[in-house]
């Protein structure tokens, strides 16, 4: 999916956090965002959701595919 420059979009965050974006510029497949008036990052296209509710779907996603080890010391 290809979004336009000035749309906002969201991002999901160390797999954890969904934050809002602003596209500022595309270069190809890589983006530049905005997080308000913080600053910055460069991503590619297939980070970046229309809604936030795709956002979260794929975090929901992440969280059932993760997978858990136990220490040696937990048994």
């Amino acid at each position: 999916m290809q979004f336009e420059v000035g749309s906002t979009v969201y991002i999901v965050e160390s797999n954890r956090i969904v934050s809002e974006v602003t596209v500022v510029k595309r270069s190809g497949d890589f983006y530049t965002v905005r997080f308000g008036e913080n600053g910055g990052i460069q991503v590619r296209g297939s980070r970046l959701y229309a809604t936030q509710e795709d956002a979260e779907a794929s975090l929901a996603k992440n969280k059932r595919d993760k997978i858990r080890y136990s220490s040696p010391y937990d048994y």
